[in-house]
């Protein structure tokens, strides 16, 4: 998988902040009053269920920004399929150091692997078809980036990454602008040549109305699968087709195969279970 890494920089910032988050002002005095300072660990991070790595860089940087002194060696890379007791990491240093970094490493790596999971049982689910499975901007705060990161890693692709990369004009917008044909003649006067413009609706009239206005791409809302059916019909290849809404691992094979080119899916990055990754002490 060719997965461009996210930026040094960001992963530091994210890791620094959960680190001074769980360090506060006194630092591990469990490890400190427990473990002997001169105290060498040797560890391996492995899998604990079934699923899809993703965040070792957050992790690896969990480690670093304690002690760079620490040594971390991949044993396999994001986007690989784990299996219970596949190890991904191996760690050596500072038995305090390597302790303390523990719960911000797996924290990451757990949270980025679920979402990386979650997201490769619906393109596995779709397989064979010409649709894609897509993230929207429903992620936690300030950890956006990482989490889009993570679909990709699944085997997803990305929407738009803010209010500021493209224009989703949805239902709120249109009854502003008053109507389909308004909304989006506006933003097609107004924005630049090279600003994506996708239009919400939630009724076949609406679909045509968009096409009509000319619309490139179009999102159906909650829209039945023969709903969706119709849909593509009436819209014979004009626009690329977006379906959002009740899609679950159950649901999305079905509106693959209604012809929609994407799926949006929340979940995969606001209810996404943790991956289960657990860190070890090798004893020798």
């Amino acid at each position: 998988m060719n997965l461009s890494p996210l930026p040094t920089d960001l992963i530091e910032s994210l890791v620094k902040s959960a680190l001074t988050e769980d360090l506060g002002q006194a630092g591990d005095i469990t490890s400190n009053f427990t473990v002997p300072e001169r105290a060498r660990a040797e560890a391996v991070i492995a899998a604990r269920d079934l699923g899809v790595l993703a965040g070792l860089d957050f992790a690896i940087a969990s480690f670093k920004l304690i002690d760079p002194n620490i040594q971390c060696d991949r044993l396999i890379e994001d986007g690989a399929r784990l299996e219970p007791y596949m190890m991904a990491l191996r760690i050596s240093g500072s038995g305090r150091h390597v302790l303390s970094a523990e719960r911000v490493a797996l924290n990451f790596l757990g949270h980025l692997s679920g979402i990386a999971s979650e997201t490769s049982k619906l393109v596995t689910a779709v397989a064979g078809t010409n649709c894609k499975i897509c993230d929207t901007r429903k992620t936690t705060p300030g950890l956006r980036a990482a989490e889009k990161y993570a679909v990709r890693a699944g085997g997803g692709v990305n929407h738009r990454f803010g209010l500021y990369d493209a224009i989703l004009i949805k239902d709120n917008h249109i009854a502003v602008a008053g109507s389909v044909t308004a909304a989006l003649k506006s933003a097609q006067e107004n924005a630049g040549h090279m600003v994506q413009i996708e239009i919400e609706v939630d009724r076949l009239d609406q679909l045509e109305e968009a096409l009509d206005a000319g619309a490139r791409a179009v999102l159906l809302d909650n829209m039945s699968t023969d709903t969706l059916k119709q849909a593509v019909a009436l819209n014979a290849g004009r626009a690329k087709l977006e379906a959002s809404g009740r899609v679950s691992l159950e649901t999305v094979r079905a509106i693959a195969d209604s012809g929609v080119d994407y799926i949006s899916v929340g979940r995969i990055t606001h209810s996404a279970p943790c991956l289960d990754l657990g860190l070890d002490i090798e004893i020798k």
